[in-house]
């Protein structure tokens, strides 16, 4: 039971994020990949962290108080810690990549580019609180503000899109966002609607 204990622990988790992150820097550092090569799976790896982080609130209003909700919703934080993680190896070697800083000003205001720096900015704040600290000191405010993540969700993909010729690889790993958000707009809005119509009957009984 122990070994299984540890297995399901939170630091044999961050292990599990870490991996991908580990075979490409190992890539990287023996010369099997070069740093433009390094771009597309470090970016590709932090929108899936991102994107299963919040796929984890609407399965749980869906399917309610389960044993495996309540096991996402204890590693929901550690996988926004990982897109994070993965955005900032994707920002280093993008700097490597393009080697000087005179070229990275000058695509800068690219579409496809600035859509990503403002990704990784409200990424930060989102970062800088992910920790019991700040739930306690911010309290209803920590809520609010991690809801940026769906503002660096939509930078993401309009990165994504802008920065590829092809949309099927972003629409392929947004659309079951997208729908997983709406079927949970209909049930929240559905379930509100039942409660409206039980205390109206109770108040006319």
């Amino acid at each position: 039971m122990s070994i299984l204990r540890m297995l399901n622990s939170l630091p044999a988790f961050w292990i599990i994020l870490s991996i991908p992150a580990i075979l490409l820097i190992r890539g990287y550092w023996t010369g099997d990949i070069i740093a433009m090569d390094m771009l597309h799976p470090t970016g590709e790896f932090s929108a899936r962290f991102l994107i299963v982080a919040l796929m984890i609130t609407p399965l749980s209003v869906m399917f309610g108080v389960r044993r495996w909700t309540g096991w996402l919703m204890k590693r929901r934080r550690s996988l926004g810690l990982a897109a994070f993680g993965y955005a900032i190896l994707h920002l280093l070697f993008y700097i490597i990549d393009m080697e000087a800083l005179k070229p990275i000003l000058a695509e800068f205001w690219a579409p496809g580019i600035w859509t990503g720096w403002a990704a990784l900015l409200v990424f930060v704040p989102l970062a800088m609180t992910s920790n019991n600290v700040s739930m306690r000191r911010l309290k209803r405010g920590w809520k609010r503000l991690q809801r940026l993540a769906y503002i660096a969700a939509l930078l993401t993909l309009a990165h994504w899109l802008l920065i590829h010729d092809g949309l099927g690889g972003a629409l392929a790993h947004f659309i079951p966002l997208f729908l997983l958000e709406i079927l949970r707009v209909i049930i929240t809005y559905a379930r509100r609607n039942n409660m409206t119509k039980q205390q109206d009957s109770l108040q006319t009984e």
